[in-house]
C-alpha cells in the first residue's frame, strides 16, 4: 500500500517537471503528460508528428528538468549500430583492446527520425530497450534503470525511411502523436519569439531544474505499491484481448501490452491523486499505449480505418467495472 504523504510527494513532482517543461513546450502539455507518464512507469516512448512540432524540445525540455543526462542521434540510412551502441578498438601503444561507448550510455536518448536508418541499425536498440544494457563481443554492458528512449518520426515524408517492424514498436510503452499547436499556443509562441526569445524554441535555459536522478528512482519505485482492483484487472484485460479479434486487425495488442497499459495507469492515478486505478485511467491510455501495436488487414488500411479507431471501438463495447 502507499500513504497518502507519498501520493502527495508523486503527484506534487509530476505536476512540477510538467509545469517546468510547459514553460518552453507550449501548447503540449497532454503530450508531455503521456512522455512523462511512459518514463515513470519504466517505458520508451515514440512521438509521432510533422517538423517543428517540439518532439526533439520535449524530450531536452524533460531531461533539464529532471537533471538527467542526454544525447541526440540522428538516424540516417549511413547509421550503423556502432554508431548508437559503440565498439571495441585496439590500442596499438598499450597492445590491449578497450571498449569505446557509444551515445547509447546515457539516461535519455534521443533517437531523432528512428525511421530513417535500417532495419539493422534499429534492431541495435531492442536489447538496449528491454533490458537496458547491450552486448559487444560478448560481454554485456549496464546502461542503468534511468535508461529512457525518446524516438521521433515524421509519418508524412515516407520516401527512404523503414518502417519499424512490430517486435521494435512493441518495446515502445507509447506512441504519442504530436501535432500543431492550437491557435491559442500557437500565437503565446509568436508572441514569445517577438519578445525575445530564441526563434529556433529551443532555448532550454528558461526551464528550471526541479527534479534529480535519485527523486526519480523514488518516484519509479512508488506505483508498483499501487493497489488495483481485480474488477479493473478483468476490465483492463477484456480490453487488451479484444483488440485481437476487432474487426480489421490482423494482429492485436500482445500480453506485454497489458502489463504496460496496467503500469502507466497507475502514474496516471498516482500523478492525480489517487492510490487506485480506474476504469477512466484504462480508457485515457488504451491509445497511446495500444494502438501502434495493432496490425491492420489490408483491407481494412484501405478502407482508411485506422488503429485509435479499433481502440475507440473496443472500449465502447467492453463493460466498464462498477
Amino acid at each position: 500500500m502507499i500513504n497518502e504523504p507519498d501520493i502527495a510527494r508523486f503527484s506534487g513532482a509530476y505536476r512540477s517537471i510538467v509545469d517546468a517543461v510547459g514553460r518552453v513546450l507550449l501548447g503540449l502539455d497532454d503530450r508531455l503528460e503521456e512522455t512523462l507518464t511512459a518514463m515513470l512507469a519504466g517505458g520508451h516512448v515514440l512521438l509521432e508528428g510533422p517538423p517543428g512540432t517540439g518532439k526533439t524540445l520535449m524530450a531536452a525540455g524533460i531531461a533539464r528538468a529532471c537533471g538527467l543526462s542526454t544525447a541526440r542521434v540522428q538516424f540516417t540510412p549511413d547509421l550503423t549500430p556502432t554508431d548508437i551502441i559503440g565498439a571495441t578498438v585496439y590500442e596499438r601503444d598499450a597492445g590491449t583492446f578497450r571498449f569505446e561507448r557509444g551515445p547509447v550510455f546515457t539516461e535519455i536518448l534521443v533517437a531523432d527520425e528512428i525511421n530513417r536508418a535500417p532495419a539493422k541499425t534499429q534492431a541495435a536498440l531492442l536489447e538496449a530497450m528491454q533490458e537496458r544494457r547491450v552486448s559487444v563481443d560478448g560481454t554485456g554492458h549496464e546502461l542503468g534503470q534511468r535508461f529512457f528512449v525518446v524516438a521521433t518520426q515524421n509519418p508524412i515524408e515516407m520516401e527512404g525511411t523503414y518502417p519499424l517492424p512490430e517486435a521494435q514498436l512493441d518495446r515502445f510503452m507509447m506512441k504519442v502523436s504530436v501535432g500543431y499547436p492550437e491557435a491559442d499556443a500557437e500565437a503565446s509562441i509568436l508572441r514569445a519569439v517577438r519578445d525575445g526569445a530564441p526563434s529556433s524554441r529551443l532555448n532550454l535555459e528558461g526551464i528550471p531544474v526541479v527534479a534529480d536522478g535519485a527523486t526519480l528512482d523514488a518516484l519509479r519505485a512508488m506505483p508498483a505499491a499501487l493497489r488495483v482492483d481485480d474488477s479493473l484487472l478483468d476490465y483492463l484485460a477484456r480490453v487488451t484481448r479484444a483488440t485481437r479479434t476487432a474487426y480489421g486487425v490482423e494482429t492485436g495488442a500482445s500480453p506485454r501490452a497489458g502489463v504496460a497499459l496496467l503500469a502507466a495507469c497507475r502514474v496516471r492515478a498516482l500523478a492525480s491523486g489517487r492510490d487506485y486505478v480506474t476504469p477512466d485511467d484504462v480508457k485515457a491510455l488504451s491509445v497511446p499505449v495500444l494502438a501502434h501495436r495493432l496490425k491492420l488487414t489490408p483491407d481494412s488500411e484501405l478502407e482508411g480505418l485506422a488503429a485509435a479507431e479499433v481502440i475507440a471501438a473496443v472500449l465502447s463495447s467492453e463493460e466498464v467495472p462498477r
